[in-house]
């Protein structure tokens, strides 16, 4: 009896040998496999850092991270895409809006300071030299957050308010919400707005808030063309909650799906005082100082570019106008107001703040605002708009509500907590 219990024991051995060997191998090739998964997305994303990051001629270190790259006019990422290798920087606008310059005739209200005491952070430890533009350096992680490596930089979906529109269906299908002023029905050449600066509470890391001035042609469709700047706090996008200046901008004649700042080519950029992405401060306190900036999107009448400016008079860039079919003429609607994206965590509506996360009713210094909202007209003039609608998906998480006097001219508060006992 002893032989066969002894053979029996021995096959059952050589069973689980094969058995752990067969699982090994099995574990090796996941492994392997995982490995080189990771190479291939690592060596994907370094690639694509070589892209956006040009050799800079000086770097700042920021307080808050960052690193600033100064990098030379002409080795912009803009000059990367093919539409734009042969392309001439123009240095200023031919023209810009008359009346720009009247400002100081505007009293400001007395508990607001000047949208020329905001600069960047970055500032503190240096400035670019002129003949370069500051970057913000993309780091590794920034891609990685990305849900590709393709798509870093990029929008996910189309977030245009589309006013009058409030579809309970679509609002939780696409998860954006909004709060803005707006005005159509005539030929709009640039817009202009005065922002109140805050850092709005992120509820999950995919959402955002942010508060800008849209200028748009053509349908709410696939062929949309787009203009957006303003500031905007998106820890997915930056790995943060600090309050940063952007741009963003559409185009079906460029074939670009949007692109934030310049990581995508098509935003020309000239100054070497601003970087698009990096910090701004300070921002608003609750119940204490007010802080503002201001920001104008304007088509010049000669050359027919859209141009930006930052504050009083720092020109940044411009987009040119063969980027675009509809607003390569003019656009046809201009929209002012603030963004969430309302991913309804747990089932419930995100606690995303807008603004300052307090509804427009509580007013000056506790309020979010819009003031001196502008628009330019045919005649390249800079004008207050007429007709001024506004619009909200869910006036009980996010509200606005506008007015005019001498001091504001045309202005608005919106903004809100998002979830709360009404929303």
């Amino acid at each position: 009896m002893l032989a066969p219990m002894m053979r029996l024991h021995c096959c059952f051995n050589r069973t689980i040998v094969a058995v752990v060997l067969i699982c090994y191998c099995v574990l090796c090739a996941g492994a392997a496999a995982f490995v080189g998964e990771v190479t291939r997305k690592q060596i994907a994303v370094e690639k694509r850092l070589r892209r956006i990051n040009k050799p800079a001629l000086k770097s700042i270190q920021s307080p808050d991270g960052d690193v600033i790259d100064c990098v030379h006019i002409a080795h912009q990422p803009a000059f990367d895409h093919p539409f734009l290798k042969n392309h001439t920087i123009q240095m200023r606008p031919a023209f810009h809006p008359e009346s720009l310059y009247d400002e100081s005739k505007l009293v400001s209200h007395s508990g607001a300071k000047k949208q020329n005491t905001v600069a960047q952070l970055w500032h503190q430890n240096g400035r670019c030299p002129e003949g370069t533009i500051p970057i913000r350096r993309t780091k590794g992680e920034d891609v990685l957050r990305a849900s590709s490596v393709k798509r870093y930089g990029r929008k996910k979906h189309r977030t245009i308010p589309k006013p009058r529109f409030a579809d309970p269906d679509i609002i939780n299908e696409s998860g954006h919400q909004h709060a803005i002023a707006y005005v159509e029905g005539d030929k709009y050449y640039g817009a202009k707005a005065i922002i109140n600066v805050w850092e709005p509470k992120i509820q999950q890391s995919n959402e955002f808030s942010l508060s800008q001035l849209w200028i748009l042609g053509g349908s709410f469709g696939e062929d949309l063309n787009s203009i957006e700047a303003g500031w905007q706090v998106s820890p997915d996008l930056y790995g943060d909650n600090n309050t940063r200046l952007f741009t963003y901008w559409t185009s079906d004649a460029y074939q670009a799906t949007g692109c934030y700042n310049l990581l995508c080519s098509g935003f020309i950029q000239i100054n070497s005082d601003i970087a698009m992405g990096a910090s701004i401060s300070p921002i608003s306190d609750y119940s204490g100082s007010q802080y503002d900036i201001s920001i104008l999107v304007w088509k010049d009448p000669k050359e027919g570019n859209w141009w930006m400016q930052f504050g009083s008079d720092l020109v940044l860039g411009y987009w040119p106008s063969f980027l675009f079919s509809y607003l390569a003429d003019s656009a046809s609607m201009i929209e002012w107001g603030g963004e969430v994206v309302n991913s309804q965590p747990d089932g419930e509506h995100t606690a995303t703040e807008m603004g300052s996360g307090h509804f427009p009713e509580e007013g000056f210094g506790k309020a979010s605002y819009f003031r001196n909202i502008q628009i330019v007209d045919e005649s390249n003039n800079l004008r207050s708009p007429k007709g001024v609608g506004t619009f909200t998906e869910q006036s009980n998480c996010y509200d606005v509500q506008n007015g005019n006097n001498g001091d504001w001219g045309s202005y608005f508060y919106y903004g809100g907590p998002g979830r709360n006992s009404n929303c």
